[in-house]
């Protein structure tokens, strides 16, 4: 095994056997090279675990464990970690080769600060450029101001202290989609926080991923979620109810008409391509027709792109 390393690159993986060989790739490809790359196999049925051990680099740490969801892989992984500072990294993701050197160099200049996060550049499940996200906010000031109304992080491009999110108690197993959110709102107090100003990470939109747009979830879920948020905590019996509703929506179908009703809406708000954005809704209409929302955003692309952003801009749920 190797000395201590600088960073610990953790990465929770379930059944991500498509995509994990390109991230462990450019993790391995980083120009800062003091890390390890800690890989907690939340009990995968695919070939995710062969995919991991054929690579050959010493770096590189596995613990398996049964399938427990995202936020227990993450506390699994917290107690494995050997570094001091932990990037977050997702198995369906790509590193830019600077990513790791740019933020522990600007964590270890800026000893006030506990947390830095990046923009990312979203590309579909086929590797397509989808588009550039930019944060809500980068200085500390902006996301306190913010905190409670958006989440103000991309998960996956974080680096932090590792001391202070154990202090905290870790990610919280019951919030259910939204663990790194609420783990944010704990941090608030024991730090700075920010965000860097270019992209640091190739943030990949999936069909099978859990995460899908809040959306279609349901208004009690989010509902439920606000609450959460703004009190700081969160009950088991609020967990499960959260759980239930997700369950409910692990439905193939769902997932795809999801996943195709947010990539039309990136191509039609924020990278506007109305033809690309009418294949995406028309996809999503095919498989999910019940959804009256595909059709009015179908409808909305034949309008011009600046009108789009004005009603964009000043909608109260946003389109």
């Amino acid at each position: 095994m190797i000395a201590t390393p600088a960073i610990t690159v953790l990465m929770p993986a379930y059944n991500a056997a498509r995509y994990i060989g390109e991230a462990i790739t450019s993790v391995l490809q980083q120009t800062f090279t003091d890390f390890e790359l800690l890989i907690v196999n939340d009990g995968s049925t695919d070939d995710t675990l062969e995919i991991i051990q054929s690579f050959n680099d010493e770096r590189i740490v596995v613990v398996s464990q049964p399938n427990r969801g995202v936020a227990d892989a993450l506390n699994t992984g917290l107690k494995h970690a050997r570094a001091s500072y932990i990037a977050r990294f997702d198995a369906d993701d790509i590193c830019y080769p600077y990513r790791l050197e740019k933020q522990i160099r600007f964590l270890q200049d800026n000893p006030e600060y506990i947390l830095v996060g990046s923009e990312a550049r979203y590309i579909l499940e086929n590797g397509d450029f989808l588009f550039d996200f930019h944060c809500i906010a980068y200085s500390h000031e902006q996301i306190i101001d913010k905190l409670y109304f958006y989440c103000p992080f991309v998960h996956p491009t974080v680096m932090y202290r590792k001391s202070t999110v154990i202090d905290a108690g870790g990610y919280p197993t019951h919030a259910h989609n939204f663990e790194d959110y609420l783990l944010w709102t704990t941090l608030a107090g024991s730090g700075r926080l920010c965000n860097l100003t270019e992209p640091l990470i190739k943030y990949r939109l999936n069909s099978t991923s859990v995460t899908i747009d809040e959306k279609w979830r349901g208004r009690r879920f989010r509902e439920l979620k606000r609450t959460i948020v703004l009190r700081g905590s969160i009950t088991a019996a609020e967990g499960n109810e959260l759980l239930a509703i997700i369950k409910d929506q692990d439905v193939r179908q769902i997932k795809e008409a999801a996943y195709n009703a947010l990539c039309g809406k990136k191509y039609l708000i924020n990278n506007h391509q109305p033809g690309k954005a009418r294949g995406h809704f028309n996809k999503a209409i095919k498989i999910y027709p019940l959804r009256l929302e595909n059709y009015l955003l179908y409808a909305l692309s034949y309008f011009p792109g600046s009108l789009i952003a004005w009603l964009h801009k000043f909608s109260p749920n946003r389109l």
